[in-house]
């Protein structure tokens, strides 16, 4: 990887961008866009789309979502302790002993999810972590000076935890899903750029937001688009790892390339083609199945409007909705390579119907 693009990459992935709070990342992702973009739009919620070779009829969308998990505060004791709840799908048995930063207008507080020490808990009756007995010290001595912090009910929260490499080979850091997604098309659109590629079609580089509480960013940026064909990239489970059941959740791994997805909303046609283009490009795929949703934004855009033909490539990536989302090096270059012959192969026009 070369190292604008790594330095693009840490930035991105330390930057504190939680569901409805994405601006601080979102203003990374576009700043880094613009040179390969030649215009761009950013919606009422924040959604961003980098434009190339605006106004063709034909138009087709490459999408992943920009929103982290994190948590909102709920409730200030009188000694000072802050109760929290979930912002999206934040899980509340990591969070013992985090450390976190509670963004306030009047700036980053720093805080930690205490725990008691095992000395003095009963560990036959051992209480878990739950919303009901997390709390954050801010090492407030009461509820005035945390509110004189600048924090209040809806204060938002993010794990305090930046990027890092195993062996080399690896990138872990707090929010992969999907920032890595984020970073892979911007990465597209900088190779489309770089080896001057004229598209016979509108390209909007997608960058959605809300994703982690229901697509609503692709929802409405679809509405927006109306495109002919999605391509939409996200995270899944790498379920090699210990407690996983691939024979219930699929055989996926770190390092075995990109997951494509089979299921409802994916349009068979547009998969095939993605597959071909696999082939001739000689990049591994690996296969998951989706018995109703996918449940990422592909669904947002195969089901807006009339319809549109939408396809999901995915990263796999170990140990998603914690502070260690890790994946492959290799996995994030092959996923790049995919989406852009891809996105090279299409021509204007093209019609993915089953029949005519």
């Amino acid at each position: 990887m070369r190292k604008e693009s790594k330095k693009f990459l840490r930035d991105y992935l330390n930057a504190n961008a939680p569901t409805g709070f994405e601006t601080a990342g979102q203003k990374i992702w576009l700043d880094y866009l613009k040179p390969y973009i030649e215009d761009y739009e950013v919606d009422v919620y924040g959604s961003v789309v980098g434009i190339i070779n605006p106004g063709k009829d034909y138009k087709v969308v490459l999408e992943a979502h920009a929103d982290e998990i994190a948590w909102f505060v709920n409730y200030i004791d009188e000694k000072g302790y802050i109760y929290v709840i979930r912002n999206g799908g934040s899980d509340h048995q990591i969070a013992p002993s985090m450390r976190v930063k509670l963004h306030t207008k009047k700036g980053k507080v720093d805080g930690v999810f205490g725990w008691p020490a095992i000395h003095v808990r009963n560990r036959e009756r051992e209480e878990k972590p739950s919303l009901k007995n997390l709390t954050i010290d801010v090492g407030a001595a009461n509820k005035k000076e945390v509110l004189a912090m600048g924090i209040d009910v809806g204060t938002v929260v993010t794990f305090d935890a930046e990027m890092m490499e195993l062996n080399k080979k690896y990138v872990v850091a707090r929010a992969i899903d999907n920032r890595g997604g984020g970073f892979m098309i911007a990465e597209v659109a900088r190779m489309l750029k770089e080896n001057k590629k004229e598209l016979p079609f509108t390209l909007y580089i997608v960058n959605s937001v809300q994703e982690e509480i229901g697509l609503r960013g692709a929802e409405m940026i679809s509405r927006r688009l109306k495109p002919n064909v999605a391509i939409v990239t996200d995270v899944t489970h790498d379920t090699q790892s210990p407690m996983y059941n691939k024979k219930v959740q699929g055989d996926t791994s770190c390092g075995g390339g990109p997951a494509i997805t089979t299921g409802p909303a994916v349009q068979n046609n547009l998969l095939q083609h993605i597959i071909d283009v696999a082939d001739k490009h000689k990049i591994t795929l690996q296969k998951q199945a989706a018995s109703r949703s996918t449940g990422t934004d592909t669904d947002a855009f195969a089901y807006s409007d009339i319809g549109v033909a939408s396809a999901l490539v995915s990263l796999p990536l170990k140990y998603m909705h914690t502070t260690v989302e890790t994946v492959a090096y290799s996995d994030i270059e092959n996923c790049i390579q995919l989406m852009y012959h891809t996105i090279c192969s299409l021509k204007a026009g093209q019609d993915f119907r089953y029949f005519k």
